[in-house]
């Protein structure tokens, strides 16, 4: 127990630059307050002690803020930023060395007693304000921008962002040496690139209409058979952004 506790004190000082003293660790940071007195209702619910579970739960989300449903099972290295506003469901699952921020709900969809929330695979990093809504899984060494909405499977090593959830891009190892890439602010604007799409489709009726006219430089229109493929190729990278990307 005691060796965990020091693991999850020295995630905290890998995962935040904010910490300062294994003393402000123990006693400011809310989300290890929490992932501490989950994994006492985990131990409950699984014991059969269920409301006794519950309660504790319970008591953790009123001192914390953090709302973790004791039935949730989670890794090693999990670490909590901030936490305010965090609701983990009955049936997540989330792996090793996985980060969220203030304000994700990793939700259900059913009124089913099944699987019914999401699994985030190891490393992965959920942004400020998420929502991750289903049976669903994130890949290892994925990145939810903040804010997305996110309600269907996500690759491995994928940066999602916007509402619906749109794989943007890959992404390389977000971990190294325990510390976790902080570049939020790089993640690229899916809304910007589908009216990119759209513009570029216009330029290219635009010059269907064109070759029915003389060049004046005397220049040859391009033929109508590309003009057709070009868009084809831009309607389907704008279906594939309006549908999520996924």
């Amino acid at each position: 127990m005691l060796a965990t506790i020091r693991e999850d004190i020295r995630t905290a000082f890998d995962r935040d630059p904010a910490t300062r003293t294994t003393w402000e660790a123990l006693t400011c940071y809310p989300g290890l307050h929490a992932i501490w007195v989950h994994r006492i209702a985990h131990a409950c619910w699984h014991g059969g002690f269920r409301w006794l579970g519950r309660f504790i739960s319970h008591i953790s989300r009123w001192l914390t803020g953090i709302e973790i449903h004791p039935g949730a099972t989670i890794g090693k290295r999990f670490f909590i930023d901030h936490g305010m506003g965090i609701v983990i469901g009955e049936t997540t699952e989330i792996g090793d060395d996985v980060t969220l921020y203030h304000g994700v709900t990793l939700g259900g969809t059913t009124w089913e007693k099944i699987k019914r929330h999401p699994t985030l695979e190891n490393g992965v990093i959920v942004g400020a304000g998420a929502k991750i809504l289903g049976a669903i899984t994130i890949g290892e060494q994925s990145r939810i921008g903040a804010n997305s909405v996110v309600f269907k499977n996500v690759p491995a090593h994928s940066t999602v962002v916007g509402i619906p959830g749109t794989v943007v891009a890959t992404t390389e190892s977000l971990i190294e040496d325990g510390k976790i890439n902080l570049d939020h602010h790089l993640l690229a604007n899916p809304v910007a690139e589908a009216l990119g799409h759209v513009l570029k489709m216009i330029d290219d009726v635009n010059a269907r209409v064109d070759a029915f006219h003389p060049d004046s430089k005397g220049k040859s229109a391009k033929t109508s058979d590309d003009l057709e493929k070009d868009r084809l190729s831009e309607q389907e990278k704008l279906e594939r952004f309006l549908g999520g990307g996924i």
